[in-house]
């Protein structure tokens, strides 16, 4: 088997490793489907330990391996990172504003409460997947770095770079899967968006690969562009909903051990 994977092309190889981290990702969604019902504090725990896996990755996942890149490629690491990092947050706060003006046109959804729920959902499924992106595209460049000789690049990188998005994805998948459920979206359903928002990796991957050279310029700052979306999200909405709740300490709590997870995984995987 191993020598069939080596055997056929790097595109190929690249769509391949990405369809493994995104059936990781489902797997994380697949979270959902052991418990039949959560009390309230056991879902904004939930949300709080979310919130805290999603800081984590916009740092580890994205915004460092984004300063990394840009230190290879330009002279100055930081404008990509600040522009991209400030660039994701506006889209969400754009975002953000232009779905709140159609909710509230909207006859479907008249109850405040309903509508706040709604779009809190999809920043969170849009913001997730918006963050696969770019990781997609950085393992597509691993395996196509390899043909074309780039310093660094070996195909024992390229599958351990997989390897370790894949199992980032783990938590992942649940940070978006759990708190559909906790909105009242149906276990069926928070598990198939959970999973759709790494369904984008197998995409990305395959045109990173095929655009190996000229996506590598642009990953520094895409990198950072889905942080600042994620940290968008996590503070205008993962954080205060977490927190109304009555033992908000405790949701604190959680948002430092979702933190820590995703750090050490993150650290670990390299």
């Amino acid at each position: 088997m191993l020598d069939s994977f080596l055997n056929i092309g790097y595109p190929l190889q690249a769509l391949l490793a990405t369809v493994f981290t995104w059936a990781l990702t489902a797997c994380g969604a697949g979270f959902v489907f052991f418990f039949r019902s959560m009390h309230k504090n056991i879902m904004d725990a939930m949300l709080g330990f979310a919130a805290g896996v999603m800081i984590a990755a916009a740092f580890w996942s994205l915004l460092s391996p984004a300063i990394e890149l840009a230190e290879e490629i330009f002279s100055s690491a930081w404008p990509p990172a600040a522009l991209g990092f400030l660039s994701g947050g506006l889209l969400l706060f754009l975002g953000d504003k232009l779905f709140s003006r159609w909710l509230e046109s909207s006859r479907e959804t008249a109850d405040p409460e309903k509508k706040s729920s709604l779009k809190r959902c999809w920043m969170l499924v849009f913001s997730i997947t918006l963050h696969n992106i770019p990781e997609g595209l950085a393992v597509g460049v691993a395996f196509a770095s390899i043909a074309y000789g780039l310093e660094g690049a070996s195909l024992p990188a390229a599958c351990l770079l997989a390897v370790g998005i894949g199992i980032q994805n783990l938590p992942e998948g649940a940070a978006v899967s759990v708190p559909l459920r906790r909105e009242g979206f149906s276990r069926g359903r928070s598990f198939f968006l959970g999973q759709l928002s790494g369904l984008v990796e197998p995409l990305s991957g395959l045109v990173g690969a095929l655009l190996a050279l000229k996506a590598r310029l642009f990953l520094p700052f895409l990198l950072s562009f889905a942080a600042g979306a994620m940290v968008y999200v996590v503070v205008q909405e993962l954080i205060p909903e977490s927190q109304s709740n009555a033992r908000k300490e405790i949701m604190a709590l959680f948002t430092l051990i979702g933190f820590s997870v995703m750090m050490i995984l993150d650290v670990a995987l390299g």
